[in-house]
């Protein structure tokens, strides 16, 4: 048995938590799997299986080695068929991540069309506001709001997305509606940083030559998405928001767009992957997929 198939076997056992299953799913007698797990942790010199006679689970350097395994044998089921003239059997796992916002809002609602076209495909979304790391936690792919601070990776620019200015018609009847960038001063700006501690640059817009900022006042300041936006929600004050983000609650009439003629500079959004010489076609595949369905929503970088 070839490394190949003692990686088949004990993904196999991993995933259905049995020698006996995974046997039986193989076609294999239940000696050979097990001899080849054994080889493949003789030679690696961990464990990576936990075995009672009740259920076999895996070891902490076992769940590690299975993401792995997994993505080196979807690698080599690639590599077989970049030649096949049907290059639409995609199979294997992708491991992606974006905001919390974009994965509820816009990529889990589009998924099943893509998924029916591609079933051999499994999806690990990563919906977090937090800046992962794309190689250390092995994702085949991020997609990016914002500017970019990693130059270590590959980045494919797919366009900006607007920005508006919004508040609850709650916070409006309160304060009044602001017409100029003057009338901030009587306003509150809920403020939205990367990381707590750090310091908001307040109200952002362009004043006809460029791009400014107006210190603001404000009780709350956040560091996700979803939280800035429940925040404008409950009426604790003016968000700067992509426009694709707050589509909902704007048509709903949850939220009302403010100051129209002065908004902040829209965010670049860039899909990100690892350096790699031949990249996998399911990642080629998902990233114009993902570039087509959202190009229409946004504003061209040039």
């Amino acid at each position: 048995m070839d490394r190949l198939d003692q990686l088949r076997s004990f993904l196999r056992v991993a995933e259905l938590g049995s020698f006996t299953a995974a046997a039986e799913q193989l076609g294999l007698p239940k000696a050979s799997v097990s001899l080849a797990v054994q080889r493949l942790e003789a030679e690696l010199g961990v464990q990576l299986l936990h075995r009672t006679t009740r259920r076999v689970r895996l070891s902490a350097d076992g769940a590690q080695f299975q993401q792995r395994a997994r993505d080196l044998l979807d690698d080599m089921e690639d590599l077989q068929g970049m030649f096949r003239r049907d290059t639409g059997q995609l199979k294997g796992r992708l491991r992606v991540d974006m905001s919390s916002g974009l994965a509820r809002q816009w990529m889990i609602p589009h998924l099943p069309g893509f998924l029916d076209r591609h079933p051999g495909l499994e999806i690990e979304l990563s919906g977090t506001d937090r800046r992962v790391d794309l190689v250390r936690e092995g994702f085949d792919c991020v997609l990016r709001v914002g500017p970019l601070d990693d130059n270590t990776l590959v980045a494919r620019p797919i366009g900006a997305m607007h920005i508006v200015n919004c508040a609850s018609p709650g916070y409006l009847a309160a304060h009044g509606v602001p017409r100029s960038v003057e009338d901030l001063a009587t306003h509150a700006l809920v403020h939205y940083v990367g990381t707590l501690g750090q310091r908001s640059p307040g109200f952002e817009y362009h004043d006809g030559q460029g791009y400014r900022s107006v210190p603001m006042r404000g009780a709350v300041t956040v560091n996700s998405g979803e939280a800035y936006s429940a925040a404008a929600l409950a009426g604790l004050g003016i968000i700067q928001v992509p426009r694709l983000g707050a589509r909902q609650a704007l048509a709903a009439g949850q939220l009302v767009e403010v100051l129209p003629d002065c908004v902040a500079e829209p965010m670049p959004v860039t899909l990100l992957y690892a350096q790699r010489r031949h990249l996998p076609r399911r990642v080629s595949a998902f990233m114009d997929w993902v570039a087509e369905l959202l190009g229409p929503e946004l504003a061209r970088r040039d």
